[in-house]
């Protein structure tokens, strides 16, 4: 193809403004509607683009929940062991008992240094997608695109 000619193709396609680009939607075609509940623009799209920390703020509660929950559990575990060795003294079953108390103990303490490692991480994965979207909003905004006389 000599270099007029591909200079004409790329003339007559920027003139029909054929390509769209087209963002975390579904086609106008498909009825797709959005989850937030706005309107939908004549592209098919919202015309926004969000963000939610709901699902990393929840995750972050969760978390905090549960090492809340293993703390406590952890505490039970230990008042219900409590004086157990003084009525099954010689016991065969005491020092298995024993050795289960200890290995709970750890897999419930492991399970609460996860939960409080994991829970400001989580919180901050949500602060810090919230403060881009704003950013990325901002850019996107300052984009000027040609809409082809369809205002």
């Amino acid at each position: 193809m000599a270099w007029d000619e591909w200079e004409q193709v790329k003339a007559a396609a920027a003139e029909r403004h054929t390509a769209q680009m087209q963002l975390n939607q579904l086609p106008a075609d498909q009825g797709g509607g959005t989850s937030t509940g706005e309107s939908k623009t004549e592209s098919g799209g919202s015309g926004t683009l969000r963000h939610s920390g709901g699902p990393w703020t929840r995750a972050a509660g969760t978390a905090g929940d549960l090492r809340i929950s293993t703390e406590s559990t952890n505490k039970n575990l230990l008042s219900g062991h409590a004086g157990v060795s003084k009525g099954a003294e010689g016991l065969a079953s005491l020092e298995v008992l024993k050795s289960v108390l200890t290995s709970w103990e750890r897999r419930l303490e492991a399970v609460r240094d996860e939960c409080e490692s994991l829970e400001p991480k989580l919180r901050a994965v949500a602060k810090e997608m919230g403060e881009r979207e704003g950013a990325i909003a901002a850019s996107v905004r300052a984009v000027s695109v040609p809409t082809g006389g369809r205002e």
